[in-house]
């Protein structure tokens, strides 16, 4: 992989970091050796299909690393992995750092059209994917994609075999064997792109010391324990459903796997593995509780509910600890970047609990700040600006966008809309680009949206600006409708002036759409919806 950008926090740095516990010398097999020694039988990971201990994880992963070797994946290597939340994708993350090499994955929404860019970009040596999920091709196209991609050597299928390919299943049952390079504590271990990037891609190395001791010392902060069962309803391809392996290994938790989130399938899995901490998003938890679901006896087991990937209403996350019998609800703030910048904590009040993303992670410092670069006082939106031992150093091969990300004395640029209260616990209140310029006016759209989403026929909203040749921009808002239901342009209007919104603020057009486009954490993808309106100028 080459090498990254050297943008560097000003006034901290390792030694800082590792004097105060925030960096260790620690790595994914590290962590492996630890739970597999201290108990060879807890479970690691559990399936329908049965338990997987850690020693057999460890050994599985030994197994695959030793075959990854034997094809020639050498440190430094990138090998990209189109997986679901499932035992391969365990074992291959961590069979790709036992050979030091990076792993990098890609969401299994992607195409040949999405996956091309990302894997030229990484120079990826091999790809580990599904030969077919739901009868859509993933595995077949990529052989084809060889031609195009001159760094990709291997491709590696899970499922069918095909010609041209390994199959992970011969991977297995290679002869186990040390790795030839044994990892180490500040090796990139991790290549994630943020989403939407294709045409010019925002790769985040991640090494060692950031990203662990971050999930380390959340773990911690979270209550999770080595007798803690994890489950993310957030696919394992978004930092945020691997954070949450993070936290349990770095425990020796075990982790429940759902494949891929339905709110039939969440309901199955948290009914037979009675898991004690659920990662949800706020879609994951509206789609539950509209199809029914969710009810107390189900939650009996959970002692934390952690909901984050995009704001939620306060109301949604009272409704949720309402139904829990003994346990709470909590709210984190990450970015791929980072990881968990900020979190809430067991001992936090319902209202924190509830209405904010919590405080700091150990390790990181929050500001707000001003369109002019300027701190602004407690209570005061502006955007949110993070510095600390868990934040990324730079972009893949990516200057102009490094250039914008970091300010003059070293802070991360995040683009988010905040408040940090007096006791400093933040509310992430929007996004700078969500943001609609109406004749020099800027609006921000989230608590309008969450004013639209308590209408008794809306499911979800989303504002976007929409191209306007005299004021630049106007707000259109598209909208998904419950059963039946109706919503019209006077519909919104009536409901807004009701709840006392100032005009300036209302959209001017309303789209009814059948379903939003969603990220694999079940984000609205505004840029989507903005593209149906860049050249329909009304």
């Amino acid at each position: 992989m080459s090498a990254m950008a050297s943008t560097a926090p000003s006034g901290r740095g390792g030694a800082y970091y590792r004097e105060r516990g925030w960096w260790r010398d620690e790595t994914l097999a590290t962590w492996l050796d630890g739970a597999a020694e201290s108990a060879p039988d807890r479970p690691a990971l559990v399936t329908s299909e049965g338990v997987r201990s850690y020693d057999r994880l460890r050994s599985r992963a030994r197994h695959v690393a030793a075959g990854l070797a034997a094809l020639g994946i050498a440190p430094g290597d990138v090998v990209a992995a189109q997986l679901p939340n499932r035992e391969e994708f365990v074992v291959g993350y961590l069979a790709v750092g036992l050979c030091r090499a990076v792993f990098q994955p890609v969401h299994m929404a992607y195409g040949p059209a999405e996956m091309e860019p990302l894997l030229r970009h990484s120079r990826a040596r091999a790809v580990i994917a599904l030969t077919t999920v739901k009868d859509r091709p993933l595995a077949q196209n990529l052989p084809a994609m060889r031609q195009a991609l001159p760094d990709l050597k291997l491709v590696i299928t899970v499922g069918d075999r095909l010609p041209g390919t390994c199959a992970f299943a011969d991977l297995l049952d290679a002869t186990e064997a040390p790795s030839r390079a044994t990892p180490l504590p500040n090796d990139p271990f991790l290549l994630l792109y943020t989403s939407g990037t294709t045409a010019s891609p925002k790769a985040v190395p991640a090494s060692y010391p950031g990203f662990l001791g971050n999930a380390r010392l959340c773990a911690a902060a979270l209550g999770i324990t080595a007798d803690s069962v994890v489950l993310s309803a957030a696919p394992f391809t978004h930092l945020y459903g691997l954070c949450s392996f993070h936290l349990a290994l770095a425990t020796g938790a075990t982790t429940a796997l759902l494949p891929a989130f339905t709110p039939s399938d969440l309901d199955v899995v948290v009914r037979r593995e009675r898991p004690t901490h659920l990662f949800t998003a706020p879609a994951h938890v509206a789609a539950c509780l509209n199809a029914g679901l969710l009810a107390s006896d189900a939650l009996s087991s959970l002692r934390a509910v952690v909901i984050s990937g995009s704001a939620c209403p306060p109301e949604l996350a009272r409704t949720v600890e309402q139904r829990l019998p003994a346990g709470r609800v909590l709210q984190l703030w990450g970015m791929t970047e980072l990881q968990i910048g900020a979190l809430t904590r067991p001992e936090d009040g319902l209202d924190v609990r509830t209405t904010t993303a919590g405080s700091a992670s150990p390790g990181t410092e929050l500001r707000i700040t001003s369109p002019d670069g300027a701190s602004v006082p407690p209570d005061t939106e502006g955007e949110l600006e993070v510095h600390g031992s868990s934040v990324f150093r730079g972009y893949l091969d990516n200057p102009a966008a490094n250039a914008a990300a970091f300010t003059a004395d070293g802070w991360f640029r995040t683009g988010d809309l905040a408040v940090l209260d007096a006791a400093g616990h933040v509310r992430i209140t929007g996004r700078l680009k969500d943001l609609v310029n109406r004749g020099g006016v800027k609006i921000n759209p989230a608590d309008v949206e969450a004013l639209l989403n308590e209408h008794p026929a809306v499911l979800e909203s989303a504002i976007v600006p929409m191209p306007d040749p005299v004021l630049g921009e106007r707000a259109c808002c598209f909208v998904t409708l419950r059963d039946g239901a109706t919503f019209t342009l006077d519909d919104m209007r009536a409901w807004l002036a009701s709840r006392n919104v100032a005009k300036l603020r209302w959209p001017e057009r309303v789209e009814v759409v059948d379903a939003m486009p969603f990220t694999p954490t079940r984000k609205i993808m505004k840029r989507e919806l903005a593209k149906r309106l860049a050249s329909d100028v009304r």
